[in-house]
């Protein structure tokens, strides 16, 4: 069975394309043949020239792998690590107490 490219918005297409080229100038700036970190990738070149136009259909696994050859696999710890909007989000559900709590009071004694 074929697969199935994700329909992806341009924006989005945009980031995977400046992504991959991202990927190949640094592959270019360590003077790393394609076919080398291909192989060490575990990935054909063809389908490292597919990561290099940031084509929607390589799985992620895939970008990981090519990452981790690079040695930019941190650059993978960076993605959604600050979730500014999830946390205001999820602020916003924390229930409320409406009664103040009771202080307690040491006793005296008699």
């Amino acid at each position: 069975m074929p697969r199935t490219k994700p329909v992806l918005f341009p924006p989005t297409i945009r980031q995977l394309q400046e992504l991959g080229e991202r990927l190949r100038l640094a592959r270019l700036r360590r003077r790393y043949a394609a076919a080398v970190v291909a192989e060490r990738a575990g990935i054909t070149r063809m389908t490292l020239y597919r990561v290099e136009r940031g084509d929607a259909g390589v799985a992620l696994g895939t970008y990981a792998s090519v990452l981790r050859v690079l040695g930019l696999q941190e650059d993978l710890d960076a993605v959604a690590r600050d979730d500014a909007l999830g946390r205001k989000l999820q602020d916003l559900k924390l229930p409320e107490r409406r009664i103040a709590p009771r202080r307690q009071t040491a006793k005296e004694p008699s």
